[in-house]
């Protein structure tokens, strides 16, 4: 598969997992709904390997999924902004961020957003009990230059402009409205990891009623996927989701751990992936099996690239 285009550094996202979690998407999807959007990165690559024609992007965090939206609706509009900001920087890079994250922070505007995901450290979101953006500046770096930042831009614009529904509801919201031809990604915060409340979120989720709100979409018979949960050697993420929701798992191996090797560890991050009984019943049990565990080395073999699916949907 083709790089994706993404204009956000923005940790938790799946564009590097996104070619394994395609392998399991139906052919043709009429419209994908992502309840936890985030930077929309699976939208991205269905929309690149013509797997879907519409898309559903929906988000708690309004001024990110407001971002989406500029980029994908008004991509030159976003780009100037970004680039008026990168700019003013220059004097007093440091105090600059500061200033601008205040800005937003009392504004909820999202360009000066793009500018400080751009140049915060890691891309990494972190947000105060307050709701209040308070991660620090990357003092090593000013962010995306700007012709990047534009190029990036134009191309998420070109694949999913006039395409997508932008909501910023709860996501049992969204989850009520689908409709029978839908297909359902999910990536809600883990559970287990910072309690109910994930600090790269405005508010985490409950894991009771995210547990019910499946319940549901199983009783409807919708076709659903789920990246929840995950290790880190033998240490576990997040809550178990209960067997009685039949859901069939899938591990995708992430590779080594960046803070592992630091300290000299041999510790490989492993990512689960749910697929929901109405996605797999269509499924054999010895496919079923070749999926169970996607690693790094050697390349395996997959269930659509078998059956010709996923080399023609990259063409």
């Amino acid at each position: 598969m083709a790089n994706l285009p993404h204009f956000i550094q923005y940790q938790g996202s799946k564009r590097n997992l996104a070619k394994h979690i395609l392998q399991v998407f139906p052919k043709n999807i009429r419209r994908l709904v992502e309840p936890f959007a985030g930077t929309a990165a699976m939208s991205v690559a269905a929309s690149v390997n013509r797997i879907a024609s519409s898309f559903w992007l929906n988000d708690l965090n309004k001024p990110l999924i407001e971002l989406l939206e500029l980029a994908i609706e008004e991509p030159s509009e976003i780009a100037d902004s970004y680039l008026e900001l990168w700019n003013a920087q220059h004097t007093n890079s440091v105090t600059h961020y500061f200033e601008v994250r205040s800005r937003f922070n009392e504004t909820s505007d999202p360009k000066p957003l793009l500018y400080l995901l751009a140049r915060c450290v890691k891309g990494s979101v972190r947000y105060n009990s307050e709701g209040l953006f308070n991660q620090s500046p990357d003092k090593r770096r000013k962010g995306t230059r700007p012709e990047t930042m534009k190029r990036n831009i134009a191309g998420v614009s070109s694949l999913l402009k006039g395409k997508c529904k932008f909501t910023s509801l709860d996501y049992r919201e969204v989850l009520e409205q689908i409709e029978d031809d839908d297909f359902i990604y999910m990536d809600p915060p883990y559970q287990g990891v910072c309690g109910n409340r994930d600090s790269r979120y405005l508010s985490g989720i409950d894991f009771d009623d995210f547990v019910l709100a499946l319940e549901q979409l199983n009783r409807k018979g919708a076709k659903f996927a789920i990246s929840y949960d995950g290790k880190l050697g033998d240490k576990t993420f997040g809550k178990v989701l209960p067997k009685s929701l039949n859901l069939e798992k899938i591990e995708i191996e992430v590779g080594r751990s960046s803070q592992s090797t630091l300290l000299g560890k041999e510790e490989t991050t492993i990512e689960s992936l749910y697929l929901s009984p109405s996605l797999s019943r269509g499924l054999t049990n010895t496919q079923i099996g070749d999926l169970s565990y996607i690693g790094k080395k050697p390349k395996q073999l997959t269930l659509l690239e078998k059956h010709g699916e996923f080399a023609a949907a990259t063409r």
